[in-house]
């Protein structure tokens, strides 16, 4: 019996169980589970502290991924760059903190031929748009404009930005206009937070990539992608993310990325619906 799971709170409507569960299902992993914990940031060392030897892994969504690197035994260079861990490795009573996020953003805007976009607009200045910035350093970005609505909202994602040679200069979002036109806006902000700057987004010809997926199309995603701009959902960056968890949970690559991916919009139909 091996075991996994997703924590966090809320984590009801995390689609990360479907995912990895459709990955155990095609690989054979028939002895493996996954399953959901509701576990806010002061249960977190209650909670690792109960886990016995069938645990194998585990996925976390905020507000864990900070806490995480501080109750791990050991700490990816990247989940340490970025300031934050989605991922425990568990393995012989030991907890090795790592981030599939960066890797998700990578290959999702890799697979939209949006490998090395010129000028990038950010919105957002949290833990997404530090993983973002990391993520476009590996496409070669090495100045990035972020959109918030109070300059010390960016002041973390900044110093991430540097860490990973990326000069990050900030905006405010009620003065989009300074940093538009861009060859690719990355919006990080959460639920319908972006519908506000739809228009100028859309008008400006940017191609985007919108980390929300549901309720999806956002109203951003759908002016942007009626204005003939090339649109990626959050849904991709879900998916390789929690692809690359599978691989360091089971210690396989031969991770099953379409069978994921056809279980993850079958899910996401079935809530619209």
């Amino acid at each position: 019996m091996s075991r996994a799971a997703v924590l966090g709170s809320p984590v009801a409507h995390s689609l990360s169980p479907v995912l990895h569960r459709a990955a155990y299902a095609a690989m054979g992993l028939d002895d493996w589970s996954y399953d959901a914990f509701e576990v806010g940031e002061d249960a977190l060392a209650g909670f690792l502290g109960g886990l016995d030897g069938t645990w194998r892994g585990l996925s976390l969504t905020m507000p864990l991924k900070r806490v995480a690197l501080s109750l791990a035994d050991s700490v990816s260079d990247l989940a340490a760059k970025v300031g934050g861990a989605n991922t425990l490795v568990l393995r012989e009573g030991r907890r090795a903190a790592d981030n599939t996020d960066v890797h998700g953003i990578v290959t999702a805007l890799r697979e939209a031929g949006l490998d090395g976009a010129g000028s990038v607009l950010v919105l957002g200045g949290g833990a997404t748009a530090a993983s973002t910035l990391a993520a476009l350093s590996r496409l070669g970005a090495s100045q990035v404009s972020v959109a918030v609505r109070s300059p010390e909202r960016a002041a973390e994602a900044v110093e991430v930005g540097a860490r990973f040679g990326v000069s990050a200069r900030v905006v405010r979002l009620d003065g989009l206009d300074a940093a538009l036109p861009a060859d690719l806006v990355v919006s990080t902000l959460p639920g319908r937070a972006a519908d506000a700057f739809a228009e100028p987004v859309a008008a400006s010809g940017a191609a985007l990539f919108d980390v929300v997926y549901a309720p999806w199309p956002t109203e951003l995603a759908r002016a942007a992608g009626a204005a003939g701009g090339r649109v990626v959902g959050g849904f991709e960056m879900l998916l390789h993310q929690a692809v690359r968890q599978v691989a360091l949970m089971t210690g396989r690559e031969d991770v099953p990325v379409a069978a994921m991916r056809a279980a993850g919009e079958a899910e996401l139909a079935r809530r619209a619906a």
